[in-house]
């Protein structure tokens, strides 16, 4: 008694591959522009992404500083990003994640980016895996799924 009954797939259908809930990272949006990848490619089917909202500000600040030589092409891959993913507000539940996580950080003394403790928030309240170039700024935080890219 109290235990769940195990549900398996009904006769017939095969069970699908297993949903995998993304954050982007800027680092890998970074590096995806650079390489000229689409977003469709760098993604699995079966993968379900997103990104922070502080991600979409600094994908625009690169293209409010960028010369002009790059300016539209950083502006067209923005607009793809933003044509292509949901972006994940920062809400009270991440703002309650950020606070666990910069209290943790500066009780460890490691300090760290606000635009990273603001993307693993977002990954914490939303039950999401970091993807990032740059796992460093990730990889101790608990709570924080991150997969490296590169």
């Amino acid at each position: 008694m109290g235990e769940r009954p195990c549900i398996s797939p009904p006769v017939g259908r095969a069970r699908g591959p297993r949903l995998t809930r993304l954050l982007l990272d800027t680092t890998f949006l970074v590096d995806a522009d650079r390489s000229g990848g689409a977003l469709d490619a760098l993604i699995d089917d079966e993968d379900e992404a997103a990104v922070a909202a502080v991600t979409v500000a600094e994908l625009r600040v690169g293209v409010l500083l960028s010369t002009a030589r790059y300016r539209d092409g950083r502006q067209a891959f923005l607009d793809d990003v933003l044509a292509s993913l949901p972006v994940i507000d920062y809400d009270s539940a991440v703002a309650t994640a950020h606070a666990d996580l910069l209290a943790y950080v500066r009780r460890q003394g490691s300090p760290r980016g606000a635009h990273d403790l603001m993307i693993a928030a977002t990954a914490v309240a939303h039950g999401r895996t970091v993807v990032t170039a740059d796992s460093d700024a990730f990889g101790d935080l608990p709570g924080v799924p991150v997969r490296a890219h590169r």
